[in-house]
């Protein structure tokens, strides 16, 4: 049967942009209220799922739903680059950021996680969500990383164009699938 997410990037937080990955940044006003605003009108779903990282998961908490935290779901980890902007990082070792812009899946950030395990990862638990929670709507409360890769899947996007999908603070977006076959929909009010 086929199984409706609807992704949730958290808001902004206390720490700003940048590579944020495992970094445990709390949400700022204005990043709960981005989130609020992309569910207001919206609902239907049976649960929620969501990354155990606290800009997501106190959010998820708000949610009078069955709340399943899913480790896999967390943002990928960028190594040294962790809690740096875009621009330290270029200054620091320009080349290395433009062969990772270029081609994330071919330049992993020094002692960060390659894009393929992450993939893999965020992978098995969403297929994991299909095989376990079959015809069900879900929120997924997670990170820009992982929107962007499952919605660069369903696009039908080369693996080195993953960077090219822009995925805002607070924007939510709707797959919906079984493993091997997602497709993206627009968000629904009653999902």
């Amino acid at each position: 049967m086929t199984l409706r997410l609807s992704l949730l990037r958290h808001g902004v937080t206390t720490r700003g942009g940048g590579f944020r990955g495992s970094l445990d940044d709390a949400l700022t006003a204005a990043g709960w209220a981005q989130m609020r605003a992309a569910l207001a009108g919206r609902g239907g779903w049976a649960r929620v799922v969501s990354s155990p990282l606290q800009r997501c998961v106190r959010f998820a908490e708000t949610l009078s739903l069955p709340l399943l935290i899913e480790p896999a779901l967390r943002e990928l980890h960028f190594g040294e680059w962790e809690g740096c902007s875009a621009a330290q990082v270029h200054e620091r070792d320009p080349q290395a950021l433009a062969r990772f812009w270029a081609n994330p899946y071919g330049a992993t950030p020094p002692g960060g996680e390659p894009v393929a395990a992450f993939a893999e990862r965020v992978w098995r638990a969403v297929d994991g969500l299909a095989v376990a929670y079959p015809g069900e709507a879900l929120l997924v409360v997670t990170h820009g990383g992982v929107i962007r890769l499952l919605l660069a899947a369903a696009r039908r996007m080369a693996p080195e164009r993953l960077l090219e999908v822009s995925v805002g603070h607070g924007e939510l977006f709707t797959l919906e699938g079984e493993p091997g076959a997602w497709q993206e929909v627009e968000p629904c009010g009653r999902c």
